[in-house]
C-alpha cells in the first residue's frame, strides 16, 4: 500500500555556524549564497534513511546574528581577517589563501511531506530530533554547526508540525514567526530590479540589467543647493525601499555538458561536467512578522530553468503587497 503523506513545516531554531563562507560570488561578499542552503536541504534528506517519511521541498532563512571575520583597514575599508596554513613538509611557510568567514546564527524552516505515520505529536518530536542530530555532523555553507547556546528559558528545540488548513495557516505561520524573532529573513526582490531598469531607460534607452542591479545596491549620496554653494550643510543619501541586497541566486551555464571523467581536477568523475558562472539578483531583509505566509519566506529550486539544464536558478515568491 502507498504511503500517504502530508504538508508538514519544519522549523530549526537558533543554530550557531562557524566560519561559513561568506564569498559566495565573485561580486559579492557577506550572507552565504542561499544556494547553500538548497544544497544543506538536499544534504540532509540523503543523510537521513530513505524510509525517514520526510520529503524536503522549500527552505527559508533567518538570521539572528552576523559576524563578518573583517577587520578595520583604515580609510573606510574592511579586510578579511586570514589564517595562516601550518608549514610545509620541507618547513619553508605555507601561501596565505584569503578565504572570507563569517559566523551566523541562524533558524531554517524547511516546507517538506511528512509520511502519515508521522502524524502523532510523540512521533513528530523525535523525528524533528533525529533531523536536529543529522545536521550537527554536516556543514552550512562550508562552516561548522556549534552545540546551542541556551538562552534564559533553556536551549530551543527543533518543532515539526502539520500545515493547518484553510483559515488556520495563517495563525499557525504567525506563531512560527514569532519564534524567529529578534531576525531579519531574506527574501527576493525580482520585481524592484525590473521596475529599476524601466526607470532607467526613460532616461537611457542603452541601459542594461547590469546598470539597474548596481543602482538598487549602491548607495548614493548626493549634495543639496547649500553644500554646493560651500554652506556647511549635510548631503543627502537617496533613501531606498528597504534594507537591499546583492545576492547570487543560482548559475548559468557557460558551455555544453561534458561526459564524466573527461575534464581534468573535476571533484567527481562519475559526474557530467558543466562549466558554469554566478546568477545575480536583488534580496531584501525582512523582519519575520511582516511575512504572510510560508511562500513568502521559503526558496525552491525553479523546475523550470532545471528542466534546460542550463540554468539553476533560486527562487522566492514573496511578494510586497503593502507598504512594509
Amino acid at each position: 500500500m502507498p504511503t500517504e503523506f502530508q504538508s508538514a513545516v519544519l522549523l530549526l531554531p537558533r543554530i550557531r555556524v562557524q566560519a561559513a563562507n561568506a564569498q559566495s560570488s565573485p561580486l559579492t561578499w557577506g550572507f552565504p549564497a542561499i544556494s547553500a542552503f538548497l544544497g544543506l536541504m538536499s544534504a540532509l534528506e540523503r543523510k537521513l534513511s530513505p524510509g525517514s517519511g520526510l520529503h524536503f521541498a522549500n527552505v527559508g532563512v533567518v538570521c539572528h546574528r552576523f559576524d563578518a571575520q573583517v577587520h578595520d583597514a583604515g580609510h573606510g575599508t574592511r579586510r578579511w581577517r586570514l589564517t595562516r596554513n601550518p608549514v610545509q613538509a620541507d618547513g619553508s611557510t605555507a601561501a596565505i589563501v584569503e578565504e572570507g568567514r563569517v559566523h551566523l546564527e541562524i533558524s531554517l524552516v524547511f516546507e517538506l511531506d511528512l509520511a502519515s505515520e508521522h502524524s502523532s505529536p510523540e512521533a513528530r518530536q523525535a523525528l524533528a530530533g533525529r533531523v536536529w542530530e543529522a545536521l550537527q555532523t554536516l556543514r552550512i555553507a562550508g562552516g561548522s554547526v556549534l552545540p546551542p547556546r541556551p538562552g534564559r528559558r533553556g536551549v530551543r528545540r527543533p518543532l515539526l508540525e502539520l500545515v493547518a488548513p484553510g483559515a488556520d495557516a495563517e495563525p499557525q505561520f504567525r506563531k512560527l514567526m514569532q519564534r524567529c524573532l529578534p531576525g531579519f529573513a531574506l527574501v527576493l526582490r525580482d520585481d524592484l530590479l525590473a521596475e529599476q531598469l524601466a526607470k532607467l531607460r526613460e532616461t537611457d534607452a542603452d541601459a542594461t540589467t547590469l546598470d539597474a542591479w548596481l543602482r538598487c545596491c549602491a548607495l548614493t549620496t548626493r549634495a543639496t543647493p547649500e553644500s554646493q554653494q560651500g554652506k556647511p550643510q549635510p548631503w543627502l543619501v537617496d533613501t531606498r525601499p528597504g534594507w537591499l541586497v546583492p545576492i547570487p541566486v543560482g548559475f548559468g551555464a557557460l558551455g555544453p555538458l561534458q561526459p564524466a571523467g573527461t575534464v581534468r581536477g573535476a571533484r567527481d568523475t562519475s559526474t557530467p561536467f558543466r562549466f558554469v558562472e554566478s546568477l545575480w539578483s536583488i534580496g531584501q531583509w525582512i523582519s519575520p512578522h511582516r511575512l504572510r505566509s510560508l511562500s513568502q519566506l521559503t526558496w525552491y529550486a525553479d523546475p523550470g530553468d532545471a528542466k534546460d539544464g542550463q540554468r539553476y536558478r533560486c527562487r522566492n515568491d514573496y511578494v510586497q503587497t503593502e507598504p512594509n
